[in-house]
């Protein structure tokens, strides 16, 4: 799971009635750092919502996110494990924290019971709340999605360690 950024905009939207009103949305982005958080928020809505202002860009500790197709609405879940330590006899608890889209808090407790129902470890669901979180943006590797992404392959002289040829192949193919 990488890192996850909330990230809350606003930008001015003019009604039907034509009386513009702030809007204020959140959305989450994976991504490996602020800088480019901040950056993949401008490319994934910059042409849906060209007039927007990033208000705040914040990590968001999660560790797990179940999304189901048939909603849009996310549930933030605090999960707790229960663990015994062998040695001391004591619990030790550890928070999780998890979204889950659904229609109703009842439903996001029983898709989290339906994705954690497997696991051998003891845990219960302490608290579940709605989201103001718009949309997630997952991670997505460029090199999968960018037909024109081409590998290179080097000759080195063994000798000296100096490249010798370089040629650009498919990735599909073999390097020389």
């Amino acid at each position: 799971m990488g890192i996850w950024f909330l990230c809350k905009l606003s930008y001015q939207q003019q009604e039907e009635n034509g009386k513009v009103t702030k809007v204020k949305e959140q959305y989450l982005i994976d991504a490996m750092s602020f800088t480019e958080a901040e950056a993949r928020v401008y490319e994934e809505l910059g042409s849906a919502l060209p007039e927007f202002i990033l208000q705040s860009v914040n990590k968001m500790n999660l560790q797990e996110i179940f999304h189901y197709e048939d909603q849009e609405t996310w549930y933030k879940a605090k999960v707790v494990f229960i663990d015994v330590d062998e040695k001391t006899g004591k619990e030790k608890k550890t928070v999780n924290t998890m979204l889950v889209t659904a229609d109703s808090v009842k439903q996001a407790c029983e898709r989290i019971e339906e994705s954690l129902g497997t696991l051998m470890v003891t845990w219960q669901i302490t608290d579940v709340g709605l989201t103001p979180i718009i949309e997630i943006f997952p991670y997505v590797d460029d090199r999968e999605n960018n037909e024109d992404v081409r590998a290179f392959a080097e000759e080195v002289d063994l000798e000296t360690g100096e490249v010798v040829a370089a040629a650009a192949t498919s990735e599909s193919s073999e390097p020389a």
